[in-house]
Order: structure tokens, then C-alpha cells, then sequence
């Protein structure tokens, strides 16, 4: 149960939570390697521990290879969210393109039944190029992979009968996603890159969410492909650039003053795989917004992320990398939850123009589909499959006169 009082989450403009890569790397402090099972044990007591002290997301990556273990986000999102209450769950990268399309559809959809609506994805293409071949694609069809796969998929939660014929799949006659989303409205969807115009080109021509990690680069990197996607955003009719759905990560190592925050963490980045052996700890803090030091300096540098990005629906940060042991990530948790979010709250809500959109939940959006009145149950008929000859498939939604079977579902 939640520990902290409802004040620290009672403003729904902005959305605080952690995200993991899913790493297996030794502490270079003891030399120990946590195995497999210790680790995906250990991601599901730090979401517990997350919703504990008052954070509102938790977000997984999508991995396929060793030092990896998060090859199935949505089986660990469910069994989180049997234990959870109002957490979001959420990936840091579903990869688009080398996953049918069809079966996120049917496995997110199953998701958002399990935990009442509590998940939303971020689209990504991923960083392991040698992932493509594994599952029978070509890296160097990555974009249009991203840009196909992702069309159908906002069809398949769309529409209950789906023709479809692509470059990349073979072609769907008649068919119907199952189950449909939860409420009649599909998960919402975050698209994420870090260097890719194309793809905040496709977050804006949907109208949906952005995604910059916000981690590797200096912020004016990410400030350009955020710019760009509000101007599209904009330009599609989906409102104003103000009112585009922005979310950023980032990372942080916090103590209470800022001297035992780099002596701790020091260690741990000068070996880490991702950014051991390259800049140093503090020249790397300079160039990004990695902030090791006091719960203060945390709070100064990310409520100032809005002077370069504008108000923004999410913020994650990772905390749980680099050989970290477990007892220090839930530390660190206890001082995000207890000192850092509660302050961000409350600047990051002052001065937030009326127009910014709060930050996106399912029940929020099933209300502006549906109103007061009652959201979609979907209800099959008998029809064992038969979509191309027989009626609709669902009780509600009758075949259209001249038209294919079925009714586009709210967005």
C-alpha cells in the first residue's frame, strides 16, 4: 500500500516514475554477479516498492540477449500487476519491428484487461542491431519496418475486422484482434528515439505521445526532436504545439549531500559497460543530464528541464543500472519518492499553462471517448472465427451497409 499521503499524487499534470534497461552487470564493489532469477525477482520489489513511496509509473525495456533478462515485458508487467494497485505499467522500448504486430495487439490488449488499464507502451526500433536477424528481419529495413508495423497495429486496435496487406507480413483477410482493447480504447502509445526525425514524425501524425530518454546526449540534442515533433504534432490538426505529449527520461544517484553521492556512485560508472572507460563521471554529468549528488541538486536540475523542453506529461528516471545492488536501488527509491518528487510536483505544476494537457491514464481517455455514459463491452458472437462471410464478430457493431464488416473502435 501506499505510504506517503495523497498530496504526492494527487496532481495529474505530470506523470513520475523509474525505468530499467534490464542489465546483469557485476558490482565492481564485490565482484558479484547477480544471476538471472536474481535479478527479475529483484525488478519485481523495486515496481512493489516504486508504488510504495509514491511514484506513478514503472517502465521496462525489451531486450533479447545476454546481459539482458527482460525478453518478455508484458509476462512481467501482469505479474506486477497482480501485486500492485495503481501503478502504470508501462516498456521503455516494445520493438516494433522485430515483433508481429498481431501479437503485440493481443498480448498489450490482454495487458490492459489484467491490470484494469494501468499500461501504455513506447514504440522503439532498439539498440542491438543483431537482434533483426534473429527474428527474421532486415536492419536495414528498420525505419519502414517501424513505420509499417505500427500502422497496422493502430489499425488492429482501431477496427474489429482488419484487412491488411504490407511489404513486411503476410497479408490479414477478415481478421480481428482479440481481445479487443479494454473499454473499446486502445493502450496509449509513446513513440521513442533518441536520434530519428522520422520517428517523431510518426508520434505527431498519430497524435501520439513522444518519448526522448534523455540520457546519452545533451538536452539540446532531444530539445530538437521534441521541437520537431510538436511543430508536426501542430501541423496535423491534433492541437498546439503546447499541447503535445511529451515524456523524458533520465538518471540520477542521490545522498544527502553530494560528496558521498560521487563517491558511491563513482565505482559503479567507471565500470559499467554502457559508459565505463569513456568520459569522466564528471565531465559526463556536464555533457548530460546525469545527476549524482544531493535530492537538491536533482530537484534544480530536472525542474529546470521544462526551460529547454516546455511543460511535459512524464518523467522516469533510471536508478537500477550499472551492477547497483538492490539494497541501494531501494534506497534510492526511498529518496525519490520522499524528497525529490514530492518538490517536482509541486514547481513543475506552478506556472504550467492551461492549455498543457495533463499527463495520459486510460480512465482519463476512456472519459473523453464515452463521456459519462457506459464504455464499450465487447461481446462475440458465435461466429468461431468467420469474419470474411458472416456478420461482425461482436454483438455491437454491426456490419455498415457497403462497407467492410465492423466499426472502427474510439481512438
Amino acid at each position: 500500500m501506499n505510504t506517503h499521503t495523497s498530496d504526492n499524487i494527487s496532481w495529474p499534470g505530470m506523470q513520475f516514475g523509474i525505468f530499467t534497461v534490464s542489465d546483469i552487470t557485476a558490482d565492481p564493489t564485490t565482484g558479484h554477479t547477480p544471476s538471472e532469477a536474481e535479478k527479475i525477482r529483484a525488478a519485481v520489489t523495486i515496481a512493489k516498492h516504486a508504488e510504495e513511496v509514491g511514484l506513478d509509473v514503472y517502465a521496462i525495456g525489451e531486450h533479447h540477449n545476454p546481459p539482458f533478462w527482460s525478453s518478455s515485458p508484458t509476462t512481467t508487467l501482469a505479474y506486477i500487476a497482480a501485486q500492485t494497485e495503481r501503478l502504470i505499467l508501462s516498456t521503455a522500448t516494445t520493438l516494433i519491428t522485430t515483433n508481429d504486430p498481431v501479437k503485440i495487439a493481443e498480448d498489450y490488449a490482454m495487458l490492459q484487461h489484467l491490470s484494469g488499464g494501468r499500461v501504455d507502451l513506447i514504440m522503439g526500433r532498439g539498440n542491438t542491431g543483431p537482434v533483426y536477424p534473429w527474428f527474421g528481419k532486415d536492419i536495414r529495413q528498420g525505419l519502414p519496418l517501424a513505420i509499417e508495423n505500427y500502422a497496422l497495429l493502430h489499425k488492429l486496435w482501431r477496427e474489429d475486422v482488419v484487412d491488411w496487406e504490407g511489404k513486411f507480413r503476410t497479408p490479414l483477410q477478415g481478421f480481428t484482434s482479440t481481445p479487443r482493447p479494454l473499454d473499446g480504447v486502445a493502450p496509449f502509445v509513446w513513440h521513442g528515439s533518441i536520434r530519428t526525425p522520422e520517428i517523431a514524425e510518426q508520434a505527431a501524425y498519430y497524435g501520439d505521445g513522444f518519448f526522448a530518454n534523455n540520457i546519452f546526449w545533451p538536452k539540446e540534442h532531444y530539445q530538437r526532436l521534441i521541437d520537431l515533433y510538436r511543430q508536426r504534432f501542430a501541423h496535423y490538426g491534433h492541437g498546439t504545439p503546447e499541447q503535445a505529449i511529451v515524456g523524458l527520461g533520465g538518471q540520477v544517484f542521490m545522498s544527502a549531500n553530494s560528496q558521498d553521492a560521487v563517491r558511491h556512485f563513482r565505482p559503479y560508472f567507471d565500470n559499467a559497460p554502457v559508459y565505463g572507460h569513456g568520459p569522466s563521471l564528471e565531465d559526463f554529468s556536464e555533457m548530460t543530464p546525469l545527476t549524482v549528488g544531493s535530492p537538491q541538486q536533482v530537484i534544480d536540475r530536472y525542474a529546470a528541464m521544462r526551460e529547454t523542453f516546455g511543460d511535459y506529461q512524464r518523467q522516469l528516471f533510471l536508478i537500477d543500472h550499472a551492477g547497483l545492488p538492490l539494497k541501494t536501488v531501494l534506497e534510492q527509491l526511498d529518496i525519490l519518492g520522499g524528497e525529490v518528487v514530492p518538490v517536482l510536483r509541486k514547481e513543475l505544476a506552478q506556472g504550467r499553462g492551461a492549455q498543457v494537457p495533463d499527463a495520459p491514464t486510460h480512465a482519463a481517455r476512456v472519459r473523453e471517448v464515452y463521456g459519462d455514459g457506459p464504455a464499450r463491452e465487447a461481446r462475440p458472437r458465435a461466429n468461431r472465427g468467420d469474419n470474411l462471410s458472416g456478420p461482425s464478430p461482436y454483438q455491437d457493431a454491426p456490419a455498415p451497409a457497403g462497407s467492410a464488416f465492423g466499426v472502427a473502435a474510439a481512438r
